[in-house]
C-alpha cells in the first residue's frame, strides 16, 4: 500500500483523519505545540485500518499537524514530556465556536485529551514511511470491559 497523505479543511474530512488515527499509539514526547508557528504537531504509530483483510495486521508511523492553533489545553497529559507512558488515540473531535472557528479535541483511553482552539481546520497527515506487523488487531470491546473491571475494582 501506498503512503497516505490527508488534509482536513471541514469537519467531514477532520472526521476521515480521525478514523485513520483510531487506535494510534504515542507518547507525550511525541507531541509538541510551536506558538510561535500557531502549529501543534504529534507523531503516532497508527493502526493500519485500511489494509486488506486477509493481509497482517500492521502498523504504520504517522506524523500530524494542526495549523492555525490559538491556544492548546490538556487534561493528563504534558506535551514534549519524558513520560514513556502509551497513549492510545480514539478519536479527534471539533466543535465550532463562531465559524471557521472552533475546537478540536483529541481523546484518548483512559480520560487524557487535548483541546486545540483553532482558527479554522487546517490539519495534514502524513505517513513517514515505517510500517511493521503487530500481533493483533485493536479490540474495542475487550479493552472496554477491562477498562470497566479496573473502574468497579477501584471503587
Amino acid at each position: 500500500m501506498e503512503l497516505l497523505k490527508l488534509a482536513a479543511l471541514d469537519t467531514e474530512d477532520l472526521g476521515v483523519i480521525s478514523a485513520h488515527l483510531q487506535d494510534a499509539i504515542l507518547r507525550a514526547g511525541d507531541l509538541a505545540y510551536l506558538s510561535a508557528q500557531h502549529r501543534f504537531v504529534l507523531v503516532a504509530r497508527r493502526f493500519d485500518w485500511s489494509a486488506e483483510d486477509d493481509a497482517p495486521p500492521r502498523r504504520r508511523l504517522t506524523g500530524v499537524h494542526f495549523e492555525r492553533v490559538l491556544k492548546v489545553r490538556t487534561r493528563g497529559i504534558t506535551p514534549g514530556a519524558a513520560s514513556e507512558a502509551p497513549l492510545e488515540l480514539l478519536a479527534i473531535t471539533f466543535a465550532p465556536t463562531e465559524a471557521p472557528s472552533g475546537i478540536a479535541t483529541l481523546v484518548f483511553a483512559g480520560g487524557p485529551a487535548i483541546q486545540l482552539e483553532l482558527e479554522c481546520i487546517e490539519v495534514q497527515l502524513k505517513d513517514l514511511g515505517p510500517v511493521w506487523e503487530v500481533e493483533g488487531r485493536p479490540d474495542h470491546e475487550a479493552a472496554a470491559a477491562g477498562r470497566a473491571a479496573i473502574e468497579g475494582h477501584d471503587r
